[in-house]
């Protein structure tokens, strides 16, 4: 074989007798011998003995293609949705079925049209969810003054540019204002358009607003439901051809490819919730996905400064206080020793 070409068994002789005439210095019979030898018809090379048949074992297939079922929560037929890897790319997908822009969308919940934010969609989707996707609705404007320094909001955010109320405190100065809802996607503070502000730059942005000074939200609620649409609990299954195990999730990543684990453990679960408690309480937001990366990065570690290297690495640019990564690393270890 030559440059991609196959060559004659007698070209691959001439070859050699060229190759063998060009040596010197070898005895005259041998060479006469050599000679008779070169002149008789070539013969092919033995076969190689054949390969032994590989050990029996399981066959191999793919992975299935991952489909989930999807609806708008205000009622529509039910799509089809594959192929994403992170949150954008879901709600590209989601658009692209109902043929709606992907800015439209607010958030998703799974398994329930409501707007229940313990249902909320975050970087973890069960392979058997059913994507209830909430769209805008009506745009209101509201006039705040605070009388406290908290407002009594807890802020998230839909991991693609809008940052929405998941909780209001009882009592608080938001909740008097009955026009503000869980839900509610803050798009504006004082004229200022905050679409594309992370939950963390929102809540710092509210909590800056002066006592006793009013300022304005521009808020944008979801859009009502039909009374035709009903709780799914349970969704149809969510590969072809094969069947997959429920205690699986998707696990959408902000950087890099989604990727199928387990569901996470007790510890993982318990240390998450924990952290996320934290979160709202020193910085004013709930985000799963964000607690369940801080418990990935501090449950191997064997001491509160290589937690916040590490930490470091993969969140630096939240610039965590020291304070609440002693009190993170403290609910870590606690979690994990069965203190808590």
């Amino acid at each position: 074989m030559e440059n991609g070409e196959a060559k004659s068994p007698r070209t691959g002789e001439a070859t050699a007798a060229t190759a063998t005439t060009a040596t010197t210095g070898a005895p005259e019979d041998e060479q006469k011998g050599r000679g008779a030898q070169e002149g008789s018809e070539p013969t092919a090379p033995p076969l190689p003995p054949p390969s032994p048949p590989p050990a029996p074992g399981p066959a191999e297939y793919p992975r299935p293609r991952l489909v989930f079922h999807t609806q708008l929560a205000h009622g529509s037929p039910t799509g089809r949705i594959h192929g994403f890897t992170n949150v954008k790319e879901l709600y590209a997908k989601i658009a692209e079925v109902f043929n709606i822009s992907a800015s439209e969308i607010l958030f998703c919940t799974l398994n329930s049209h409501k707007v229940d934010m313990q249902k909320l969609l975050g970087g973890q989707i069960g392979l058997e969810d059913f994507i209830f996707a909430h769209v805008r609705g009506e745009t209101k404007e509201v006039e705040v003054t605070k009388t406290e320094d908290a407002l009594g909001l807890t802020i998230t955010d839909n991991g693609a540019g809008y940052a929405f109320i998941k909780r209001i405190k009882e009592g608080s100065t938001i909740d008097q204002l009955k026009t503000v809802c869980v839900g509610d996607h803050i798009e504006a503070i004082n004229d200022q358009s905050i679409v594309g502000c992370r939950h963390y730059e929102v809540a710092k942005m509210l909590k800056e607003q002066p006592r006793g000074v009013p300022f304005t939200l521009r808020l944008v609620g979801p859009k009502k439901a039909f009374d035709m649409i009903g709780m799914r609990t349970r969704a149809p299954k969510s590969s072809e051809g094969k069947m997959v195990n429920g205690k699986e999730t998707l696990r959408l990543r902000s950087k890099g490819s989604a990727t199928v684990q387990e569901t996470p453990n007790e510890f993982e679960e318990q240390a998450t919730k924990k952290v996320d408690d934290l979160l709202e309480s020193y910085m004013g937001i709930r985000d799963l996905e964000l607690a369940t990366t801080i418990v990935e990065a501090g449950k191997d570690k064997k001491n509160p400064d290589d937690f916040a290297e590490a930490l470091d690495s993969v969140l630096g640019d939240f610039a965590f206080p020291d304070v609440f990564l002693f009190d993170v690393w403290g609910v870590i270890g606690d979690v994990k020793n069965g203190r808590i």
